[in-house]
C-alpha cells in the first residue's frame, strides 16, 4: 500500500434533498479526508468500473439506492467478490438491507414502532385512526403513505411495512462512528423534521441508541439512530440508517464537527488496516 492510501468516495454531488445540502457536507469531508488520503470523487453509478483503481471505497450522500438498485447490486456483488474494502462495511443487518430489521426488531422485543408486513399479523398493531406503509426498499420516505383501519385489509402485502402512526413528541437522531458515539440533534417541531438543533443526550438516551448499533454487524463504518419521543417520554425506534446516512455536520460547532472528523478519519485507518 501506498503512503497515502487512495480512497474512491462515492457521492451524488447533484442529488437533491428536501431541507439538506447534501454536496455541500460530502464537499467538506472530502476537503478534510484529503489531508491523510488520495482521494478521489464519483458518481455511484461509476462505482463498480473505478473501485479497482483504490486501496477502499467510502460510500458517502449517494442518494436513495432504489433509483439504481441494479448498478448497486452490481457494485456491492463485485465488492464482495472481490474483496474491496468499502466504508461503511457491506455487512450492515439494518437499512443497508432492507426494512425487515425493523421486523426482526419488533420480534425480538426491542423499543421499536411496531411494525408488520401480513394482514393476519394486523392484531398486533395497537388501534389507532391513521396507519403508515412504507416499501421494505423505501428511503427518504419515497413511497411511504397513510392509510385508515378500514383500508388495511385491501392492502397488498409483498413489499410493504405496516405500523401505527405515533403521536410523537419530537425526533432525534444519534451519530455513531463504528460504535462509538459522536453527538446528537433533534427536531423539536414533529412537522419539519429537518429543522434539527444540537441534543444532549441522556444515560439512557445513549443506552437506548448503543444497543442498536451493538445490535448491528458493522465494525467500521457511520450510523445514524433515528428515534421519537413518545408522549409518556420513550423513545423508540423509527430507522438505523447503516448505509449512507445524512450527518447535518453543518449543524455542529466547530469542535463536534472536528472530533467527528478525527474519528471519520481514525475509521478509515482502521479498516485499510484489514488490509
Amino acid at each position: 500500500m501506498p503512503a497515502r492510501p487512495r480512497l474512491l468516495y462515492v457521492t451524488d454531488l447533484a442529488y437533491q434533498a428536501r431541507g439538506r445540502r447534501y454536496c455541500d457536507e460530502d464537499i467538506l469531508l472530502a476537503s478534510r479526508l484529503r489531508e491523510d488520503f488520495d482521494i478521489a470523487l464519483c458518481h455511484p453509478l461509476d462505482a463498480a468500473a473505478l473501485m479497482d483503481a483504490f486501496d477502499a471505497v467510502v460510500v458517502r450522500n449517494s442518494g436513495p439506492v432504489l433509483h439504481y438498485r441494479a448498478q448497486y447490486d452490481a457494485f456491492r456483488d463485485r465488492a464482495l467478490r472481490t474483496g474491496t474494502l468499502v466504508h461503511n462495511e457491506l455487512t450492515g443487518k439494518a437499512d443497508m438491507a432492507g426494512k425487515q430489521y425493523l421486523l426482526d426488531l419488533s420480534a425480538e422485543g426491542y423499543p421499536v414502532i411496531p411494525t408488520v408486513d401480513r394482514p393476519e399479523d394486523l392484531a398486533r398493531l395497537p388501534e389507532v385512526g391513521t396507519y403508515v406503509v412504507k416499501p421494505k426498499a423505501g428511503a427518504d420516505s419515497i413511497g411511504l403513505r397513510f392509510v385508515t383501519p378500514a383500508e388495511l385489509p385491501d392492502l397488498t402485502y409483498d413489499d410493504v411495512l405496516v405500523q401505527p402512526r405515533i403521536d410523537f413528541r419530537y425526533e432525534v437522531s444519534f451519530y455513531f462512528v463504528d460504535h462509538t458515539f459522536q453527538y446528537a440533534l433533534h427536531a423539536p417541531d414533529p412537522d419539519r423534521r429537518w429543522a434539527l438543533e444540537c441534543y444532549e443526550p441522556t444515560a439512557a438516551d445513549l443506552a437506548f441508541a448503543q444497543r442498536f448499533v451493538d445490535w448491528n454487524t458493522i465494525d467500521h463504518g457511520i450510523q445514524r439512530v433515528d428515534a421519537c419521543r413518545t408522549p409518556e417520554g420513550d423513545l423508540l425506534l423509527v430507522e438505523l440508517e447503516d448505509l449512507n446516512p445524512y450527518l447535518s455536520l453543518d449543524l455542529l460547532d466547530t469542535a463536534t464537527r472536528d472530533a467527528f472528523v478525527a474519528a471519520f478519519t481514525a475509521s478509515l485507518h482502521g479498516l485499510l488496516a484489514k488490509r
